[in-house]
């Protein structure tokens, strides 16, 4: 068997990571590759001083590795998606496999990237780019391949899970995002993490590898947590329930739900529990029931942990001069199933709904009578002392399921009530029964 050459491109917080495991653990990994995985080439805007980078060729041109006929295995840490797209599909031109941590670049372009690929009869792996140290696409596309998955649900952004978890203490949203940069798990522009586009971008890759549908990132349904307020995490708790901002794709007999929003979990389930920066994604499969995967979705050495797992199962492949095995999403592509993904309209769901209105008689009778006339069933319903001189009051109601339409058409129909003030604040609600 031979030696297994790899060239890094970036050396940010994951590259730096992965640099720091392969040397460190070399030993380790080559036990269980059977042969030596060598960087032979790193690429990278500027170099850094705190890696001892020894004798290896440094370069501030990143495709100086994809042109370095010495490389085996590009492993791409830039990020983006225009300069990472290039790389990738320039890599894979020259014969070269990939392992790429940018789950951007395989949700928006990984159709093309891996059609490229399977033409050139290269890898490309991309664990790292889903839920950071945890192996969940390694569980979805080989551990949980006997099943039929029709569920994937998750906790796969650490930044908003840390907002909400110190918001559950009273602290407004702006606070502890501060807080949040200060710490550096949300970026200077923090859009993607808070309102819901880096989990889409991570659930669309999930859908594929476990449902077997297409990438098909542009359809899904985004909604972030910056307009939620302690007040509303206060009476989801009063309810029984915990607010997560998830990623949720469950396969349907018209098609399959995709979107990300907050959520209402039951505070008895685990996803509920799960605090802090930490990610959790629960796979249903119908043989195997519930299996949930807990750990750091994000950190320099818990996602080269997932970077270094896929230059693993490549070395092994390069090593012994055998082709890909595991195709890359989970299925062959003939096998993939072009389901329509159902607009949000058409989802079922329970709802928390928070209805500002004055203290007025028959305020309630008129809400629940609209929601009746709906078909929108009530579970619970809270009315909280007045916060305002004028005397409006929350009204906190919990609904069984019911398809969005009609609580579409419900909102609209109690928005326009001279009883109410403002816009009815609508978080969905999922049980995972």
């Amino acid at each position: 068997m031979k030696d297994v050459n790899v060239g890094i491109c970036g050396l940010g917080t994951v590259g730096g990571g992965t640099f720091n495991v392969l040397t460190r653990n070399a030993a380790i990994i080559s036990g269980r590759v059977g042969c030596n995985i060598r960087i032979a080439r790193v690429a990278s805007r500027k170099r850094r001083d705190d890696l001892d980078l020894g004798d290896i060729p440094f370069s501030t041109d990143i495709f100086d590795v994809v042109n370095d006929s010495a490389v085996d295995v590009v492993v791409e840490l830039i990020g983006g998606y225009d300069v990472a797209r290039e790389l990738v599909l320039t890599a894979i031109a020259n014969g070269k496999h990939v392992v790429t941590a940018n789950k951007a670049l395989i949700a928006v372009h990984g159709n093309e990237i891996f059609e490229a690929a399977e033409k050139a009869g290269v890898v490309v792996a991309y664990e790292a780019g889903v839920a950071g140290g945890i192996p969940v696409i390694k569980a979805v596309r080989e551990g949980l391949a006997a099943n039929r998955i029709d569920t994937i649900a998750g906790i796969i952004n650490g930044t908003g899970n840390f907002i909400l978890t110190e918001m559950r203490a009273g602290r407004p949203f702006d606070e502890v995002l501060k807080e949040a940069q200060a710490l550096g798990y949300a970026e200077a522009d923090p859009t993607f993490d808070v309102e819901g586009i880096d989990a889409a971008h991570k659930l669309t890759i999930l859908a594929s590898s476990g449902i077997g549908v297409p990438l098909q990132f542009e359809k899904a349904y985004t909604e972030g947590i910056s307009s939620l307020t302690p007040s509303d995490i206060a009476h989801a708790e009063l309810l029984g329930y915990r607010v997560k901002h998830l990623g949720i794709a469950r396969r349907r007999d018209e098609g399959i739900e995709l979107r990300v929003h907050p959520t209402l979990v039951p505070k008895t389930h685990l996803i509920a529990q799960v605090d802090g920066v930490l990610n959790a994604v629960m796979v249903d499969g119908d043989a195997v029931g519930q299996t949930m995967y807990y750990g750091p979705g994000a950190g320099d050495e818990a996602t080269a942990s997932a970077v270094i797992a896929d230059i693993v199962d490549v070395a092994r492949a390069v090593a012994s001069d055998s082709r890909q095995k595991v195709p890359y999403l989970g299925f062959t592509p003939d096998a993939l199933e072009d389901l329509p993904v159902l607009p949000m309209e058409e989802i079922q769901s329970a709802y928390y709904l928070r209805i500002q209105a004055f203290d007025r008689p028959g305020v309630l009778a008129k809400i629940a009578s609209i929601l009746s006339e709906h078909g929108i069933n009530i579970e619970s319903i809270m009315q909280k002392e007045s916060e305002f001189e004028d005397g409006r009051i929350p009204v906190i109601i919990l609904t069984h399921t019911v398809q969005e339409r009609q609580m579409n058409l419900a909102i609209e129909e109690m928005e326009s009530l001279v009883d109410v003030d403002g816009s009815v604040v609508r978080i969905r609600a999922e049980n995972f029964n």
